[in-house]
């Protein structure tokens, strides 16, 4: 029996080899915004995870964009020449296609790293100013950002387009803005965090005013042939908050403006959302966004084994996969997932004699 998982898809002159997707991960470890030799060795060890696309983890198009000090940006040379050399060794080692998740963290910026305490960073700890829709904290005892003016989001168009046409100088195979998990773009749409009362707020239509005018620049920096896509919210998980009635709507905007997918995540919008833990929960909403819109669809979000992956896409519940922690756990978890549904992803040939026929314990392996 032919894998759904393991068929080739293609996303506008992108051919996947599979369905599997490693989703952006931020490792909080760039030196002031540009990637070092941790996202060499963690890039480089995913890139033969038996994934089709591995997306780096948001990358901030705004130095006083980024989440913490520790996040990458994609805002200075210094920035794409790192980039450069990430791309060029996983392409030289690798087998999965690579993109970039072009983010401004908004009102979630200027905060510790996880393991540092992951709250708004103290008045010793060289915070920076945010900038939001409203002039509305993320939550208690974090910074109250800036509501932005027609300047500021002249400027923050303006960097995401030079995001984007930084990222295609640097050869990556597909770009996706980062329109989700309460950041700047995702509050715009959120009527949680947007109370404006100009154009850029008020209705839904709105609220989507200003991430669609991002998304028509991008997309018009960006050659058609290399695909453009967004993970978008499904959901808030809060009373008042954005819906999967929302996330329709919003791919329909997106797709109008020559996006060749959305991802579909969701919650982060403040520090009271909080989301299940059920595996698939995002599905259904994915689900009624690939069939009300026919855009392609990525889903994320608690899929954890082969068969689970399996049966979203043979459903036709989504077009694509994503997965974070699994292959944190499991780096090689698209070529174990092969062989739990009887298909094959290439290894490099180093790797080779771990595979069946040529290791008899790849049999016996829980």
């Amino acid at each position: 029996m032919t894998s759904a998982l393991f068929s080739p898809i293609k996303l506008a002159d992108l051919t996947l080899q599979n369905r599997i997707v490693v989703a952006p991960m931020c490792q909080y470890s760039a030196d002031d915004g540009v990637a070092n030799d941790w996202h060499m060795t963690h890039l480089g060890m995913l890139a033969n995870s038996g994934a089709g696309l591995l997306i780096l983890e948001a990358t901030h198009v705004e130095r006083l964009g980024r989440i913490t000090h520790g996040c990458m940006g994609i805002y200075s040379d210094a920035c794409e020449d790192a980039l450069k050399r990430v791309v060029l060794h996983c392409k030289r080692i690798g087998t999965a296609k690579l993109g970039i998740q072009l983010a401004h963290a908004g009102r979630k910026a200027s905060s510790q790293r996880p393991w540092e305490g992951a709250k708004a960073l103290g008045p010793n700890q060289d915070p920076w100013p945010t900038i939001a829709p409203s002039a509305l904290p993320f939550g208690p005892g974090w910074h109250t950002p800036r509501a932005m003016n027609e300047e500021d989001m002249a400027r923050v168009r303006t960097a995401f387009v030079d995001g984007a046409k930084r990222a295609v100088r640097t050869g990556f195979d597909a770009v996706e803005l980062h329109l989700a998990h309460g950041y700047l773009l995702h509050s715009f749409v959120s009527p949680l965090s947007n109370k404006r009362n100009d154009e850029y707020g008020g209705s839904l239509a709105g609220r989507m005013r200003f991430p669609l005018e991002v998304a028509r620049e991008t997309r018009a920096a960006i050659p058609r042939g290399i695909p453009l896509g967004a993970r978008i919210t499904g959901t808030d998980w809060l009373d008042g908050g954005l819906t999967g009635d929302d996330a329709v709507e919003l791919a329909k905007g997106l797709k109008q403006a020559g996006f060749d997918y959305v991802d579909i995540s969701s919650g982060n919008i403040t520090t009271e959302s909080r989301w299940p833990n059920d595996p698939g929960f995002n599905v259904p909403v994915s689900e009624r966004v690939r069939k009300e819109t026919g855009i392609a669809v990525r889903t994320v979000g608690m899929i954890v084994n082969a068969k689970q992956a399996e049966v979203v896409i043979a459903e036709g519940k989504a077009d694509m996969v994503a997965l974070a922690r699994a292959f944190l756990d499991d780096p090689h978890w698209g070529w174990h997932a092969a062989q739990a549904l009887g298909a094959e992803v290439p290894r490099p040939v180093q790797y080779a004699r771990s595979a069946p026929p040529l290791w008899a314990g790849a049999a016996l392996r829980g």
